[in-house]
């Protein structure tokens, strides 16, 4: 006898039992799945927490981690062999202030202010610590500032740079010295050579020498003297370079606005005559709108009065040179530009340094020390301007300089 048909109401039911099990199955698969992904992605957190822990727990250069009151929530052990202590914990939980030398308190208020008053995403700054048993030490402190459950903490590493602040002090402490004997040697020889300048003098007015018979041994003396009297001047320009870059390398500038028009006006005259004694045209070449800059009227002055000297030094009877002031989109320029003799172009590289070897002597034998466009430059940058150049031989040279 065959089984019953099964009735659409208990085939329903069946359908819906079987759709709530895939449901169920589905919900647990996906639950799988969101559990799977989790695990992932706590192992993938826990690698990068454990390589985090590594570096920092083994970095050779001191580690910290500091809250907004400068206390130190988390250290390294370089951090404390490098403050004097034998473990991490004797360091956490203490202000790095505790540690600083007395003397630079306000470096760290100043990281502590650009951190967090200012919200600069790093800092950096060179101070002294003071260990437990008062000896000290100079580091380099880096800090960067990253978000924290608690709000923003500064990560920071010190590194040791006591070795070369003790030798930074030592080359100071040398060129302090060298300085000063230098500059008393000028001194001392400036008298020196006056005397054999006044020496030349008297020689060229003795009667003796005005009475000699032979005017070919007349001849023969004031060549002598001559030669005598060129090696004082060139003595004389030596000392008055190196004495004028000394006082340039110790002083800061103090720049005031200036009319550069009127100023290189001014200073172009007092040029001409000389150029006109060598029958060299010099120009000046002004534009029609007033321009000003900020200089030191004297160190800048001897910035046109070396370039011009070079020009006129360099460039033959019936040349040109041409001084011009331009105002540029965000600049201004300077042009000085001859039609002499060029400066080989193996040369050129070598025309701003000190004693340059690219002094060569000029057409009227002129004294030049191989200081004078090195005392430029530094005059240049210290009005953080740029110079630069562009030459041919025997077409001339042009030296640009550009100030902000």
């Amino acid at each position: 006898m065959a089984s019953p048909s099964s009735t659409p109401a208990s085939a329903g039911s069946e359908q819906k039992q079987v759709q709530s099990l895939q449901k169920k199955n589905t919900r647990l698969q996906q639950q799988k799945g969101v559990a799977r992904e989790q695990k992932v992605a706590d192992d993938r957190y826990q690698r990068s927490q454990e390589r985090f822990r590594s570096v920092f727990e083994n970095s050779p250069l001191g580690q910290k981690i500091i809250d907004p009151d400068l206390r130190i929530r988390q250290a390294n052990q370089a951090l404390a062999t490098m403050l004097g202590l034998k473990k991490p914990q004797q360091v956490v939980g203490r202000r790095i202030i505790e540690f600083a030398h007395p003397d630079f308190v306000a470096d760290w208020q100043r990281l502590q202010q650009q951190l967090w008053a200012h919200k600069k995403p790093h800092f950096a700054l060179e101070t002294c610590l003071i260990r437990p048993d008062k000896s000290s030490f100079w580091c380099r402190v880096t800090s960067v500032l990253f978000p924290d459950e608690e709000g923003e903490l500064g990560y920071t590493t010190l590194e040791d740079i006591t070795a070369r602040k003790q030798l930074e002090l030592a080359n100071q402490r040398l060129y302090d010295t060298q300085e000063t004997m230098l500059h008393l040697a000028a001194h001392d020889l400036k008298n020196p050579i006056a005397h054999v300048q006044m020496i030349i003098t008297l020689l060229r007015q003795n009667a003796g020498v005005r009475r000699m018979d032979s005017a070919t041994e007349r001849q023969e003396v004031e060549q002598l003297l001559a030669l005598a009297e060129q090696s004082c001047g060139t003595a004389n320009a030596l000392l008055r370079d190196v004495l004028f870059l000394g006082q340039l390398e110790a002083t800061r500038l103090q720049k005031h606005r200036t009319n550069l028009g009127a100023f290189l006006d001014k200073r172009v005259a007092v040029l001409r005559l000389a150029a006109r004694e060598k029958n060299i045209h010099l120009r000046l070449e002004l534009p029609k709108t007033p321009v000003h800059a900020a200089i030191h009227a004297e160190k800048f002055g001897r910035i046109l009065d070396n370039l011009l000297t070079n020009a006129l030094n360099f460039t033959p009877a019936g040349g040109t040179i041409r001084v011009a002031l331009r105002q540029l989109k965000g600049r201004i320029r300077l042009v000085v530009r001859d039609t002499g003799l060029g400066i080989p172009a193996a040369l050129q590289p070598h025309v701003f340094d000190k004693f340059t070897t690219a002094a060569r002597p000029g057409l009227y034998g002129d004294t030049t020390t191989g200081l004078g466009l090195f005392i430029t430059k530094q005059i240049v940058e210290l009005h953080q301007g740029k110079i630069w150049l562009e030459s041919k031989e025997n077409e001339g040279t042009t030296f640009y300089i550009d100030l902000t």
